[in-house]
């Protein structure tokens, strides 16, 4: 085993490394670059591996990234039904760490394909029908992308009975794709693992040259997958656990970021005693995405979202309306500029707030009540997270010490009795911004990736 891991982050923002001493196991270097991506990703790359190898006593033997730069994965899902089979889809591609742009639903049409070509997304999934049911939406739909202009490459992830046709109808048009296992093979079971499994394949052979990384391959070992993935990759071992160390058990992750909050749950919880679980069963380790929900470049739309005198009461101080909504809108314009001053900081950690309680809001169940003959019956749509035992505050936010205030945000509320949020959960933060390279290092070291994360993270009172 390697003494030393070096463990690289490509942002959009910054490229962050850490150096990691596996005997311990502890960080004994760290440095971040703004990230040159656009430029030529090895600059900024250069600059922290220098940074980190002059506070290095010994050779570094491991060298592992991930990424998230030039947008991150993007992703776009094609399924039969929107609330089945693309629904499965997204939540497939969510759990690799990719960003759904758009979902399409039944044929594709010659817009849907237009729209497709416009969007230009890095690979393209393609789901429909249940293992035996239908096939003909799936073969039409793979003929229309065989003859798109489309580069992206193809997951083929449906009816296992139309998988070989769709597959060789797009290889007869040259494309580029993968078959796998169907991701809803029946009404009432999902089976997402294998095609996250090839997304992740395909990021590292495919999307990695796409955005300009492969010329870091010669200054680190491997690009191994999304920043999303890492985060959750980290989730899933710290909740689990190893036969010989305790993990936390079930666990929210919420990563606010400049541009948008991810918040990711593991959890094994079976729905509450008289609620009816509705739509899609629930995978244990789920990721949703708030494209609109961020520090900068999404911040005048968080003021807008959750109103300013709901912000106003996440401070210790009277800010006006008119200071966060010219703040924010000067932050979207320039979204790499630090607060400065107490104003703009307590502004930065109401926001933050306001990311946790909406993004968790949309990733939590929700208890709709329904009458029958026999009187009410309370149904659940979604996962009931209410069991949760820990909520963990992932991102640039949970850096201020008093970041623990607004991850607060995501705790069940009494004017919000049908959300099934956290009820009394314990609050850490990654304030040493440590949980993907915790999540590199999962696979091949996973004792001393569970035991970095249980060392670092900071409990709050």
């Amino acid at each position: 085993m390697p003494k030393l891991a070096l463990l690289v982050d490509f942002g959009s923002t910054f490229t962050k490394a850490v150096a990691v001493d596996l005997d311990g196991p502890i960080v004994v270097a760290r440095s971040q670059h703004p990230s040159t991506v656009e430029v030529d990703v090895t600059i900024g790359l250069q600059q922290v591996i220098a940074d980190i190898e002059r506070q290095c006593q010994d050779e570094i033997g491991l060298r592992l990234a991930s990424s998230s730069a030039r947008g991150g994965l993007r992703l776009a899902a094609i399924g039969l039904v929107p609330t089945l089979t693309a629904e499965a889809a997204r939540l497939a591609a969510l759990g690799a760490g990719a960003k759904v742009i758009r979902t399409f639903s039944h044929h594709l049409t010659e817009a849907d394909v237009r729209d497709l070509e416009e969007l230009r997304p890095d690979l393209v999934l393609l789901t429909g029908g249940i293992d035996g049911g239908n096939r003909e939406t799936i073969e039409t739909n793979a003929e229309m992308l065989a003859r798109s202009s489309s580069s992206a490459p193809v997951i083929v992830a449906g009816n296992r009975e139309s998988r070989d046709v769709a597959a060789e109808t797009l290889a007869a048009h040259g494309k580029v794709f993968y078959a796998t296992e169907n991701v809803l093979p029946e009404l009432d079971r999902l089976n997402v693992e294998p095609a996250r499994a090839v997304i992740r394949e395909a990021f590292v052979r495919h999307i990695v040259e796409a955005k300009g990384l492969e010329k870091a391959h010669t200054m680190i070992d491997d690009i191994v997958m999304p920043t999303p993935t890492a985060v959750l990759e980290a989730a899933q071992l710290l909740a689990g656990g190893l036969p010989e160390e305790q993990g936390f058990g079930d666990l929210m992750v919420v990563d606010v970021g400049g541009a948008t909050t991810d918040v990711h749950s593991v959890s094994t919880a079976e729905p509450g005693a008289g609620l009816i679980p509705r739509g899609l069963p629930e995978p244990v380790a789920k990721r949703t995405v708030e494209g609109d929900l961020g520090l900068r470049v999404s911040a005048l739309g968080v003021v807008e979202a959750v109103g300013s005198s709901t912000l106003r009461a996440d401070l210790r101080r009277e800010l006006t309306t008119d200071f966060a909504r010219r703040r924010a809108a000067a932050l979207e314009v320039t979204p790499g500029q630090m607060s400065d001053g107490p104003a703009e900081v307590e502004l930065d950690l109401a926001l933050t707030a306001a990311c946790v309680d909406l993004a968790v809001e949309r990733h939590v169940g929700h208890v709709v009540t329904s009458y029958g003959a026999r009187g009410p019956i309370n149904l659940l749509h979604g996962k009931d997270l209410r069991s949760v035992g820990s909520v963990i505050g992932v991102g640039g936010a949970f850096q201020l010490p008093a970041s623990t205030a607004a991850l607060r945000a995501s705790f069940a509320r009494d004017d919000l009795p049908e959300s099934m949020r956290p009820t009394a959960p314990r609050l850490y933060c990654d304030r040493a911004y440590l949980f993907y390279a915790a999540g590199l290092l999962a696979k091949q070291f996973p004792g001393a990736a569970l035991r970095l994360l249980k060392s670092t993270l900071e409990f709050q009172e």
